[in-house]
């Protein structure tokens, strides 16, 4: 008869969960940025809009040592027809 083997998953390491906890945190700060800035009030949507949104975010603190990161253009391409 064979022996069932089963595979447990290991539990990330400190190193990897003090990563992920630094890099969520990273990224609350980022949007936190973008929140201050009003870029979540209303007005026109677009890609522009979104992308400076997403630089701001993925900035994170940097932000508040004079980083202001934007995006004035962005050249989606066109679906097929």
């Amino acid at each position: 008869m064979r022996e069932r083997v089963t595979h447990r998953r290991q539990a990330p390491s400190a190193g990897a969960r003090i990563f992920g906890l630094l890099l969520l945190l990273w990224l609350v700060i980022g949007v936190l940025a973008a929140g201050q800035r009003h870029y979540f009030d209303g007005g026109p949507i677009n890609c522009a809009g979104f992308g400076t949104i997403a630089v701001t975010a993925l900035a994170g603190p940097l932000n508040y040592m004079g980083v202001n990161p934007k995006v004035d253009e962005c050249n989606l391409p066109q679906p097929s027809q």
